[in-house]
């Protein structure tokens, strides 16, 4: 949670609010917050030096805005330059499949059905993210952010597709068809 807060405090400054915004409308298929994960997260990142907060009185209410520091920067760019770690791409959802067969065959059906429902759903989504983010990139020239912001929606909408597609075969040698 630390490395996205101070990723998405690079892009702009931002309130607690407008940080759980961001996250769940673009990085939730990355990692999923509360409230409270976020709040834990900043008062740790305040207390090492990595961002700084600013009250500002907003209509009559009292906003914190918090900035990234030089360190958060120095923080962030030893994060982005270390190597990948590939044992985080764990499904923990699969061990459910791995144990579908203790469950009646109407009932994996339904839990199937009902899972390919919400991937397509979140297939939606990323599809009109990518298509958003297409027509932006192609106005703007070179814009490293928006690049790779937009291959991780494309990896999102194509994983999503991958599943659809996996699950919908699961779901046809589950009916027996």
């Amino acid at each position: 949670m630390d490395n996205i807060i101070l990723g998405l405090l690079l892009l702009q400054p931002r309130t607690i609010y407008q940080l759980r915004k961001r996250i769940n409308e673009g990085l939730n298929l990355m990692y999923s917050c509360s409230t409270g994960s976020i709040q834990a997260a900043i008062k740790k990142l305040l207390k090492n030096g990595y961002i700084a907060v600013e009250e500002k009185t907003e209509n009559g209410k009292l906003k914190k805005v918090f900035s990234i520091t030089d360190s958060g920067k120095e923080c962030f760019n030893a994060w982005i330059n270390s190597p990948i770690d590939n044992s985080a791409a764990k499904n923990p959802e699969l061990t459910k499949i791995y144990f579908m067969g203790f469950s009646d065959k109407e009932s994996r059906a339904k839990v199937i059905e009902n899972h390919i429902a919400d991937l397509k759903k979140t297939y939606s989504v990323l599809e009109k993210i990518c298509d958003d983010g297409e027509k932006i990139a192609s106005k703007m020239q070179e814009n490293d952010i928006l690049f790779y912001q937009l291959q991780t929606a494309k990896y999102g909408r194509d994983l999503m597709k991958f599943n659809i597609e996996w699950y919908t075969g699961l779901l046809k040698n589950t009916k027996g068809n």
